[in-house]
């Protein structure tokens, strides 16, 4: 298993929505900004979010995303099956026929990797993440980032070219 950039960017969207949704929906267009993934490409997997129960949008003004449900409620692995990332280790996605149609020396060995690997994802919700201290960090360094970058755009918007 090799995890896709599209599983990466929903893990990440989703726990950035799981911070910054206390109050209000989250637009897509802040998560695009403190985590450089492009907007595009966040309303494609936001679709599949949406359509995988995990998501719930807002339309108008003060728009955007909240969680379906409490991100102590959200596995990791349910992240990654609404956008169909697969985790599964095996080649023959446990049909067990990997060889002429039987399974191969080694088929066992990849399904209890398989199963370890989905066990882990599902073992760690979001709320879970929140509490990490390095996340907190990051998302705190990503507020000032964000920050520091919108208060720079306003003031070059401000300034007057003769």
């Amino acid at each position: 298993m090799k995890l896709t950039t599209k599983g990466r960017y929903a893990v990440t969207a989703m726990l950035d929505l799981a911070i910054h949704a206390h109050s209000r929906p989250v637009p897509l267009a802040d998560i695009s900004q403190r985590q450089g993934v492009s907007l595009s490409y966040l309303e494609q997997l936001f679709s599949r979010l949406r359509k995988g129960g995990l998501v719930e949008s807002a339309r108008g003004p003060g728009g955007g995303y909240r969680l379906a449900r409490p991100a102590g409620q959200i596995a990791v692995v349910e992240v990654l099956k609404a956008i169909d990332e697969n985790i599964e280790m095996t080649n023959c996605d446990r049909k067990a026929n990997c060889q002429d149609g039987e399974p191969c020396l080694t088929h066992e060995l990849w399904m209890d990797l398989s199963n370890r690997i989905h066990d882990f994802l599902q073992g760690i919700s979001l709320g879970q993440l929140i509490e990490r201290q390095h996340i907190r960090d990051v998302s705190a360094r990503q507020e000032r980032a964000t920050a520091e970058t919108k208060v720079t755009r306003i003031a070059g918007a401000g300034s007057i070219v003769r």
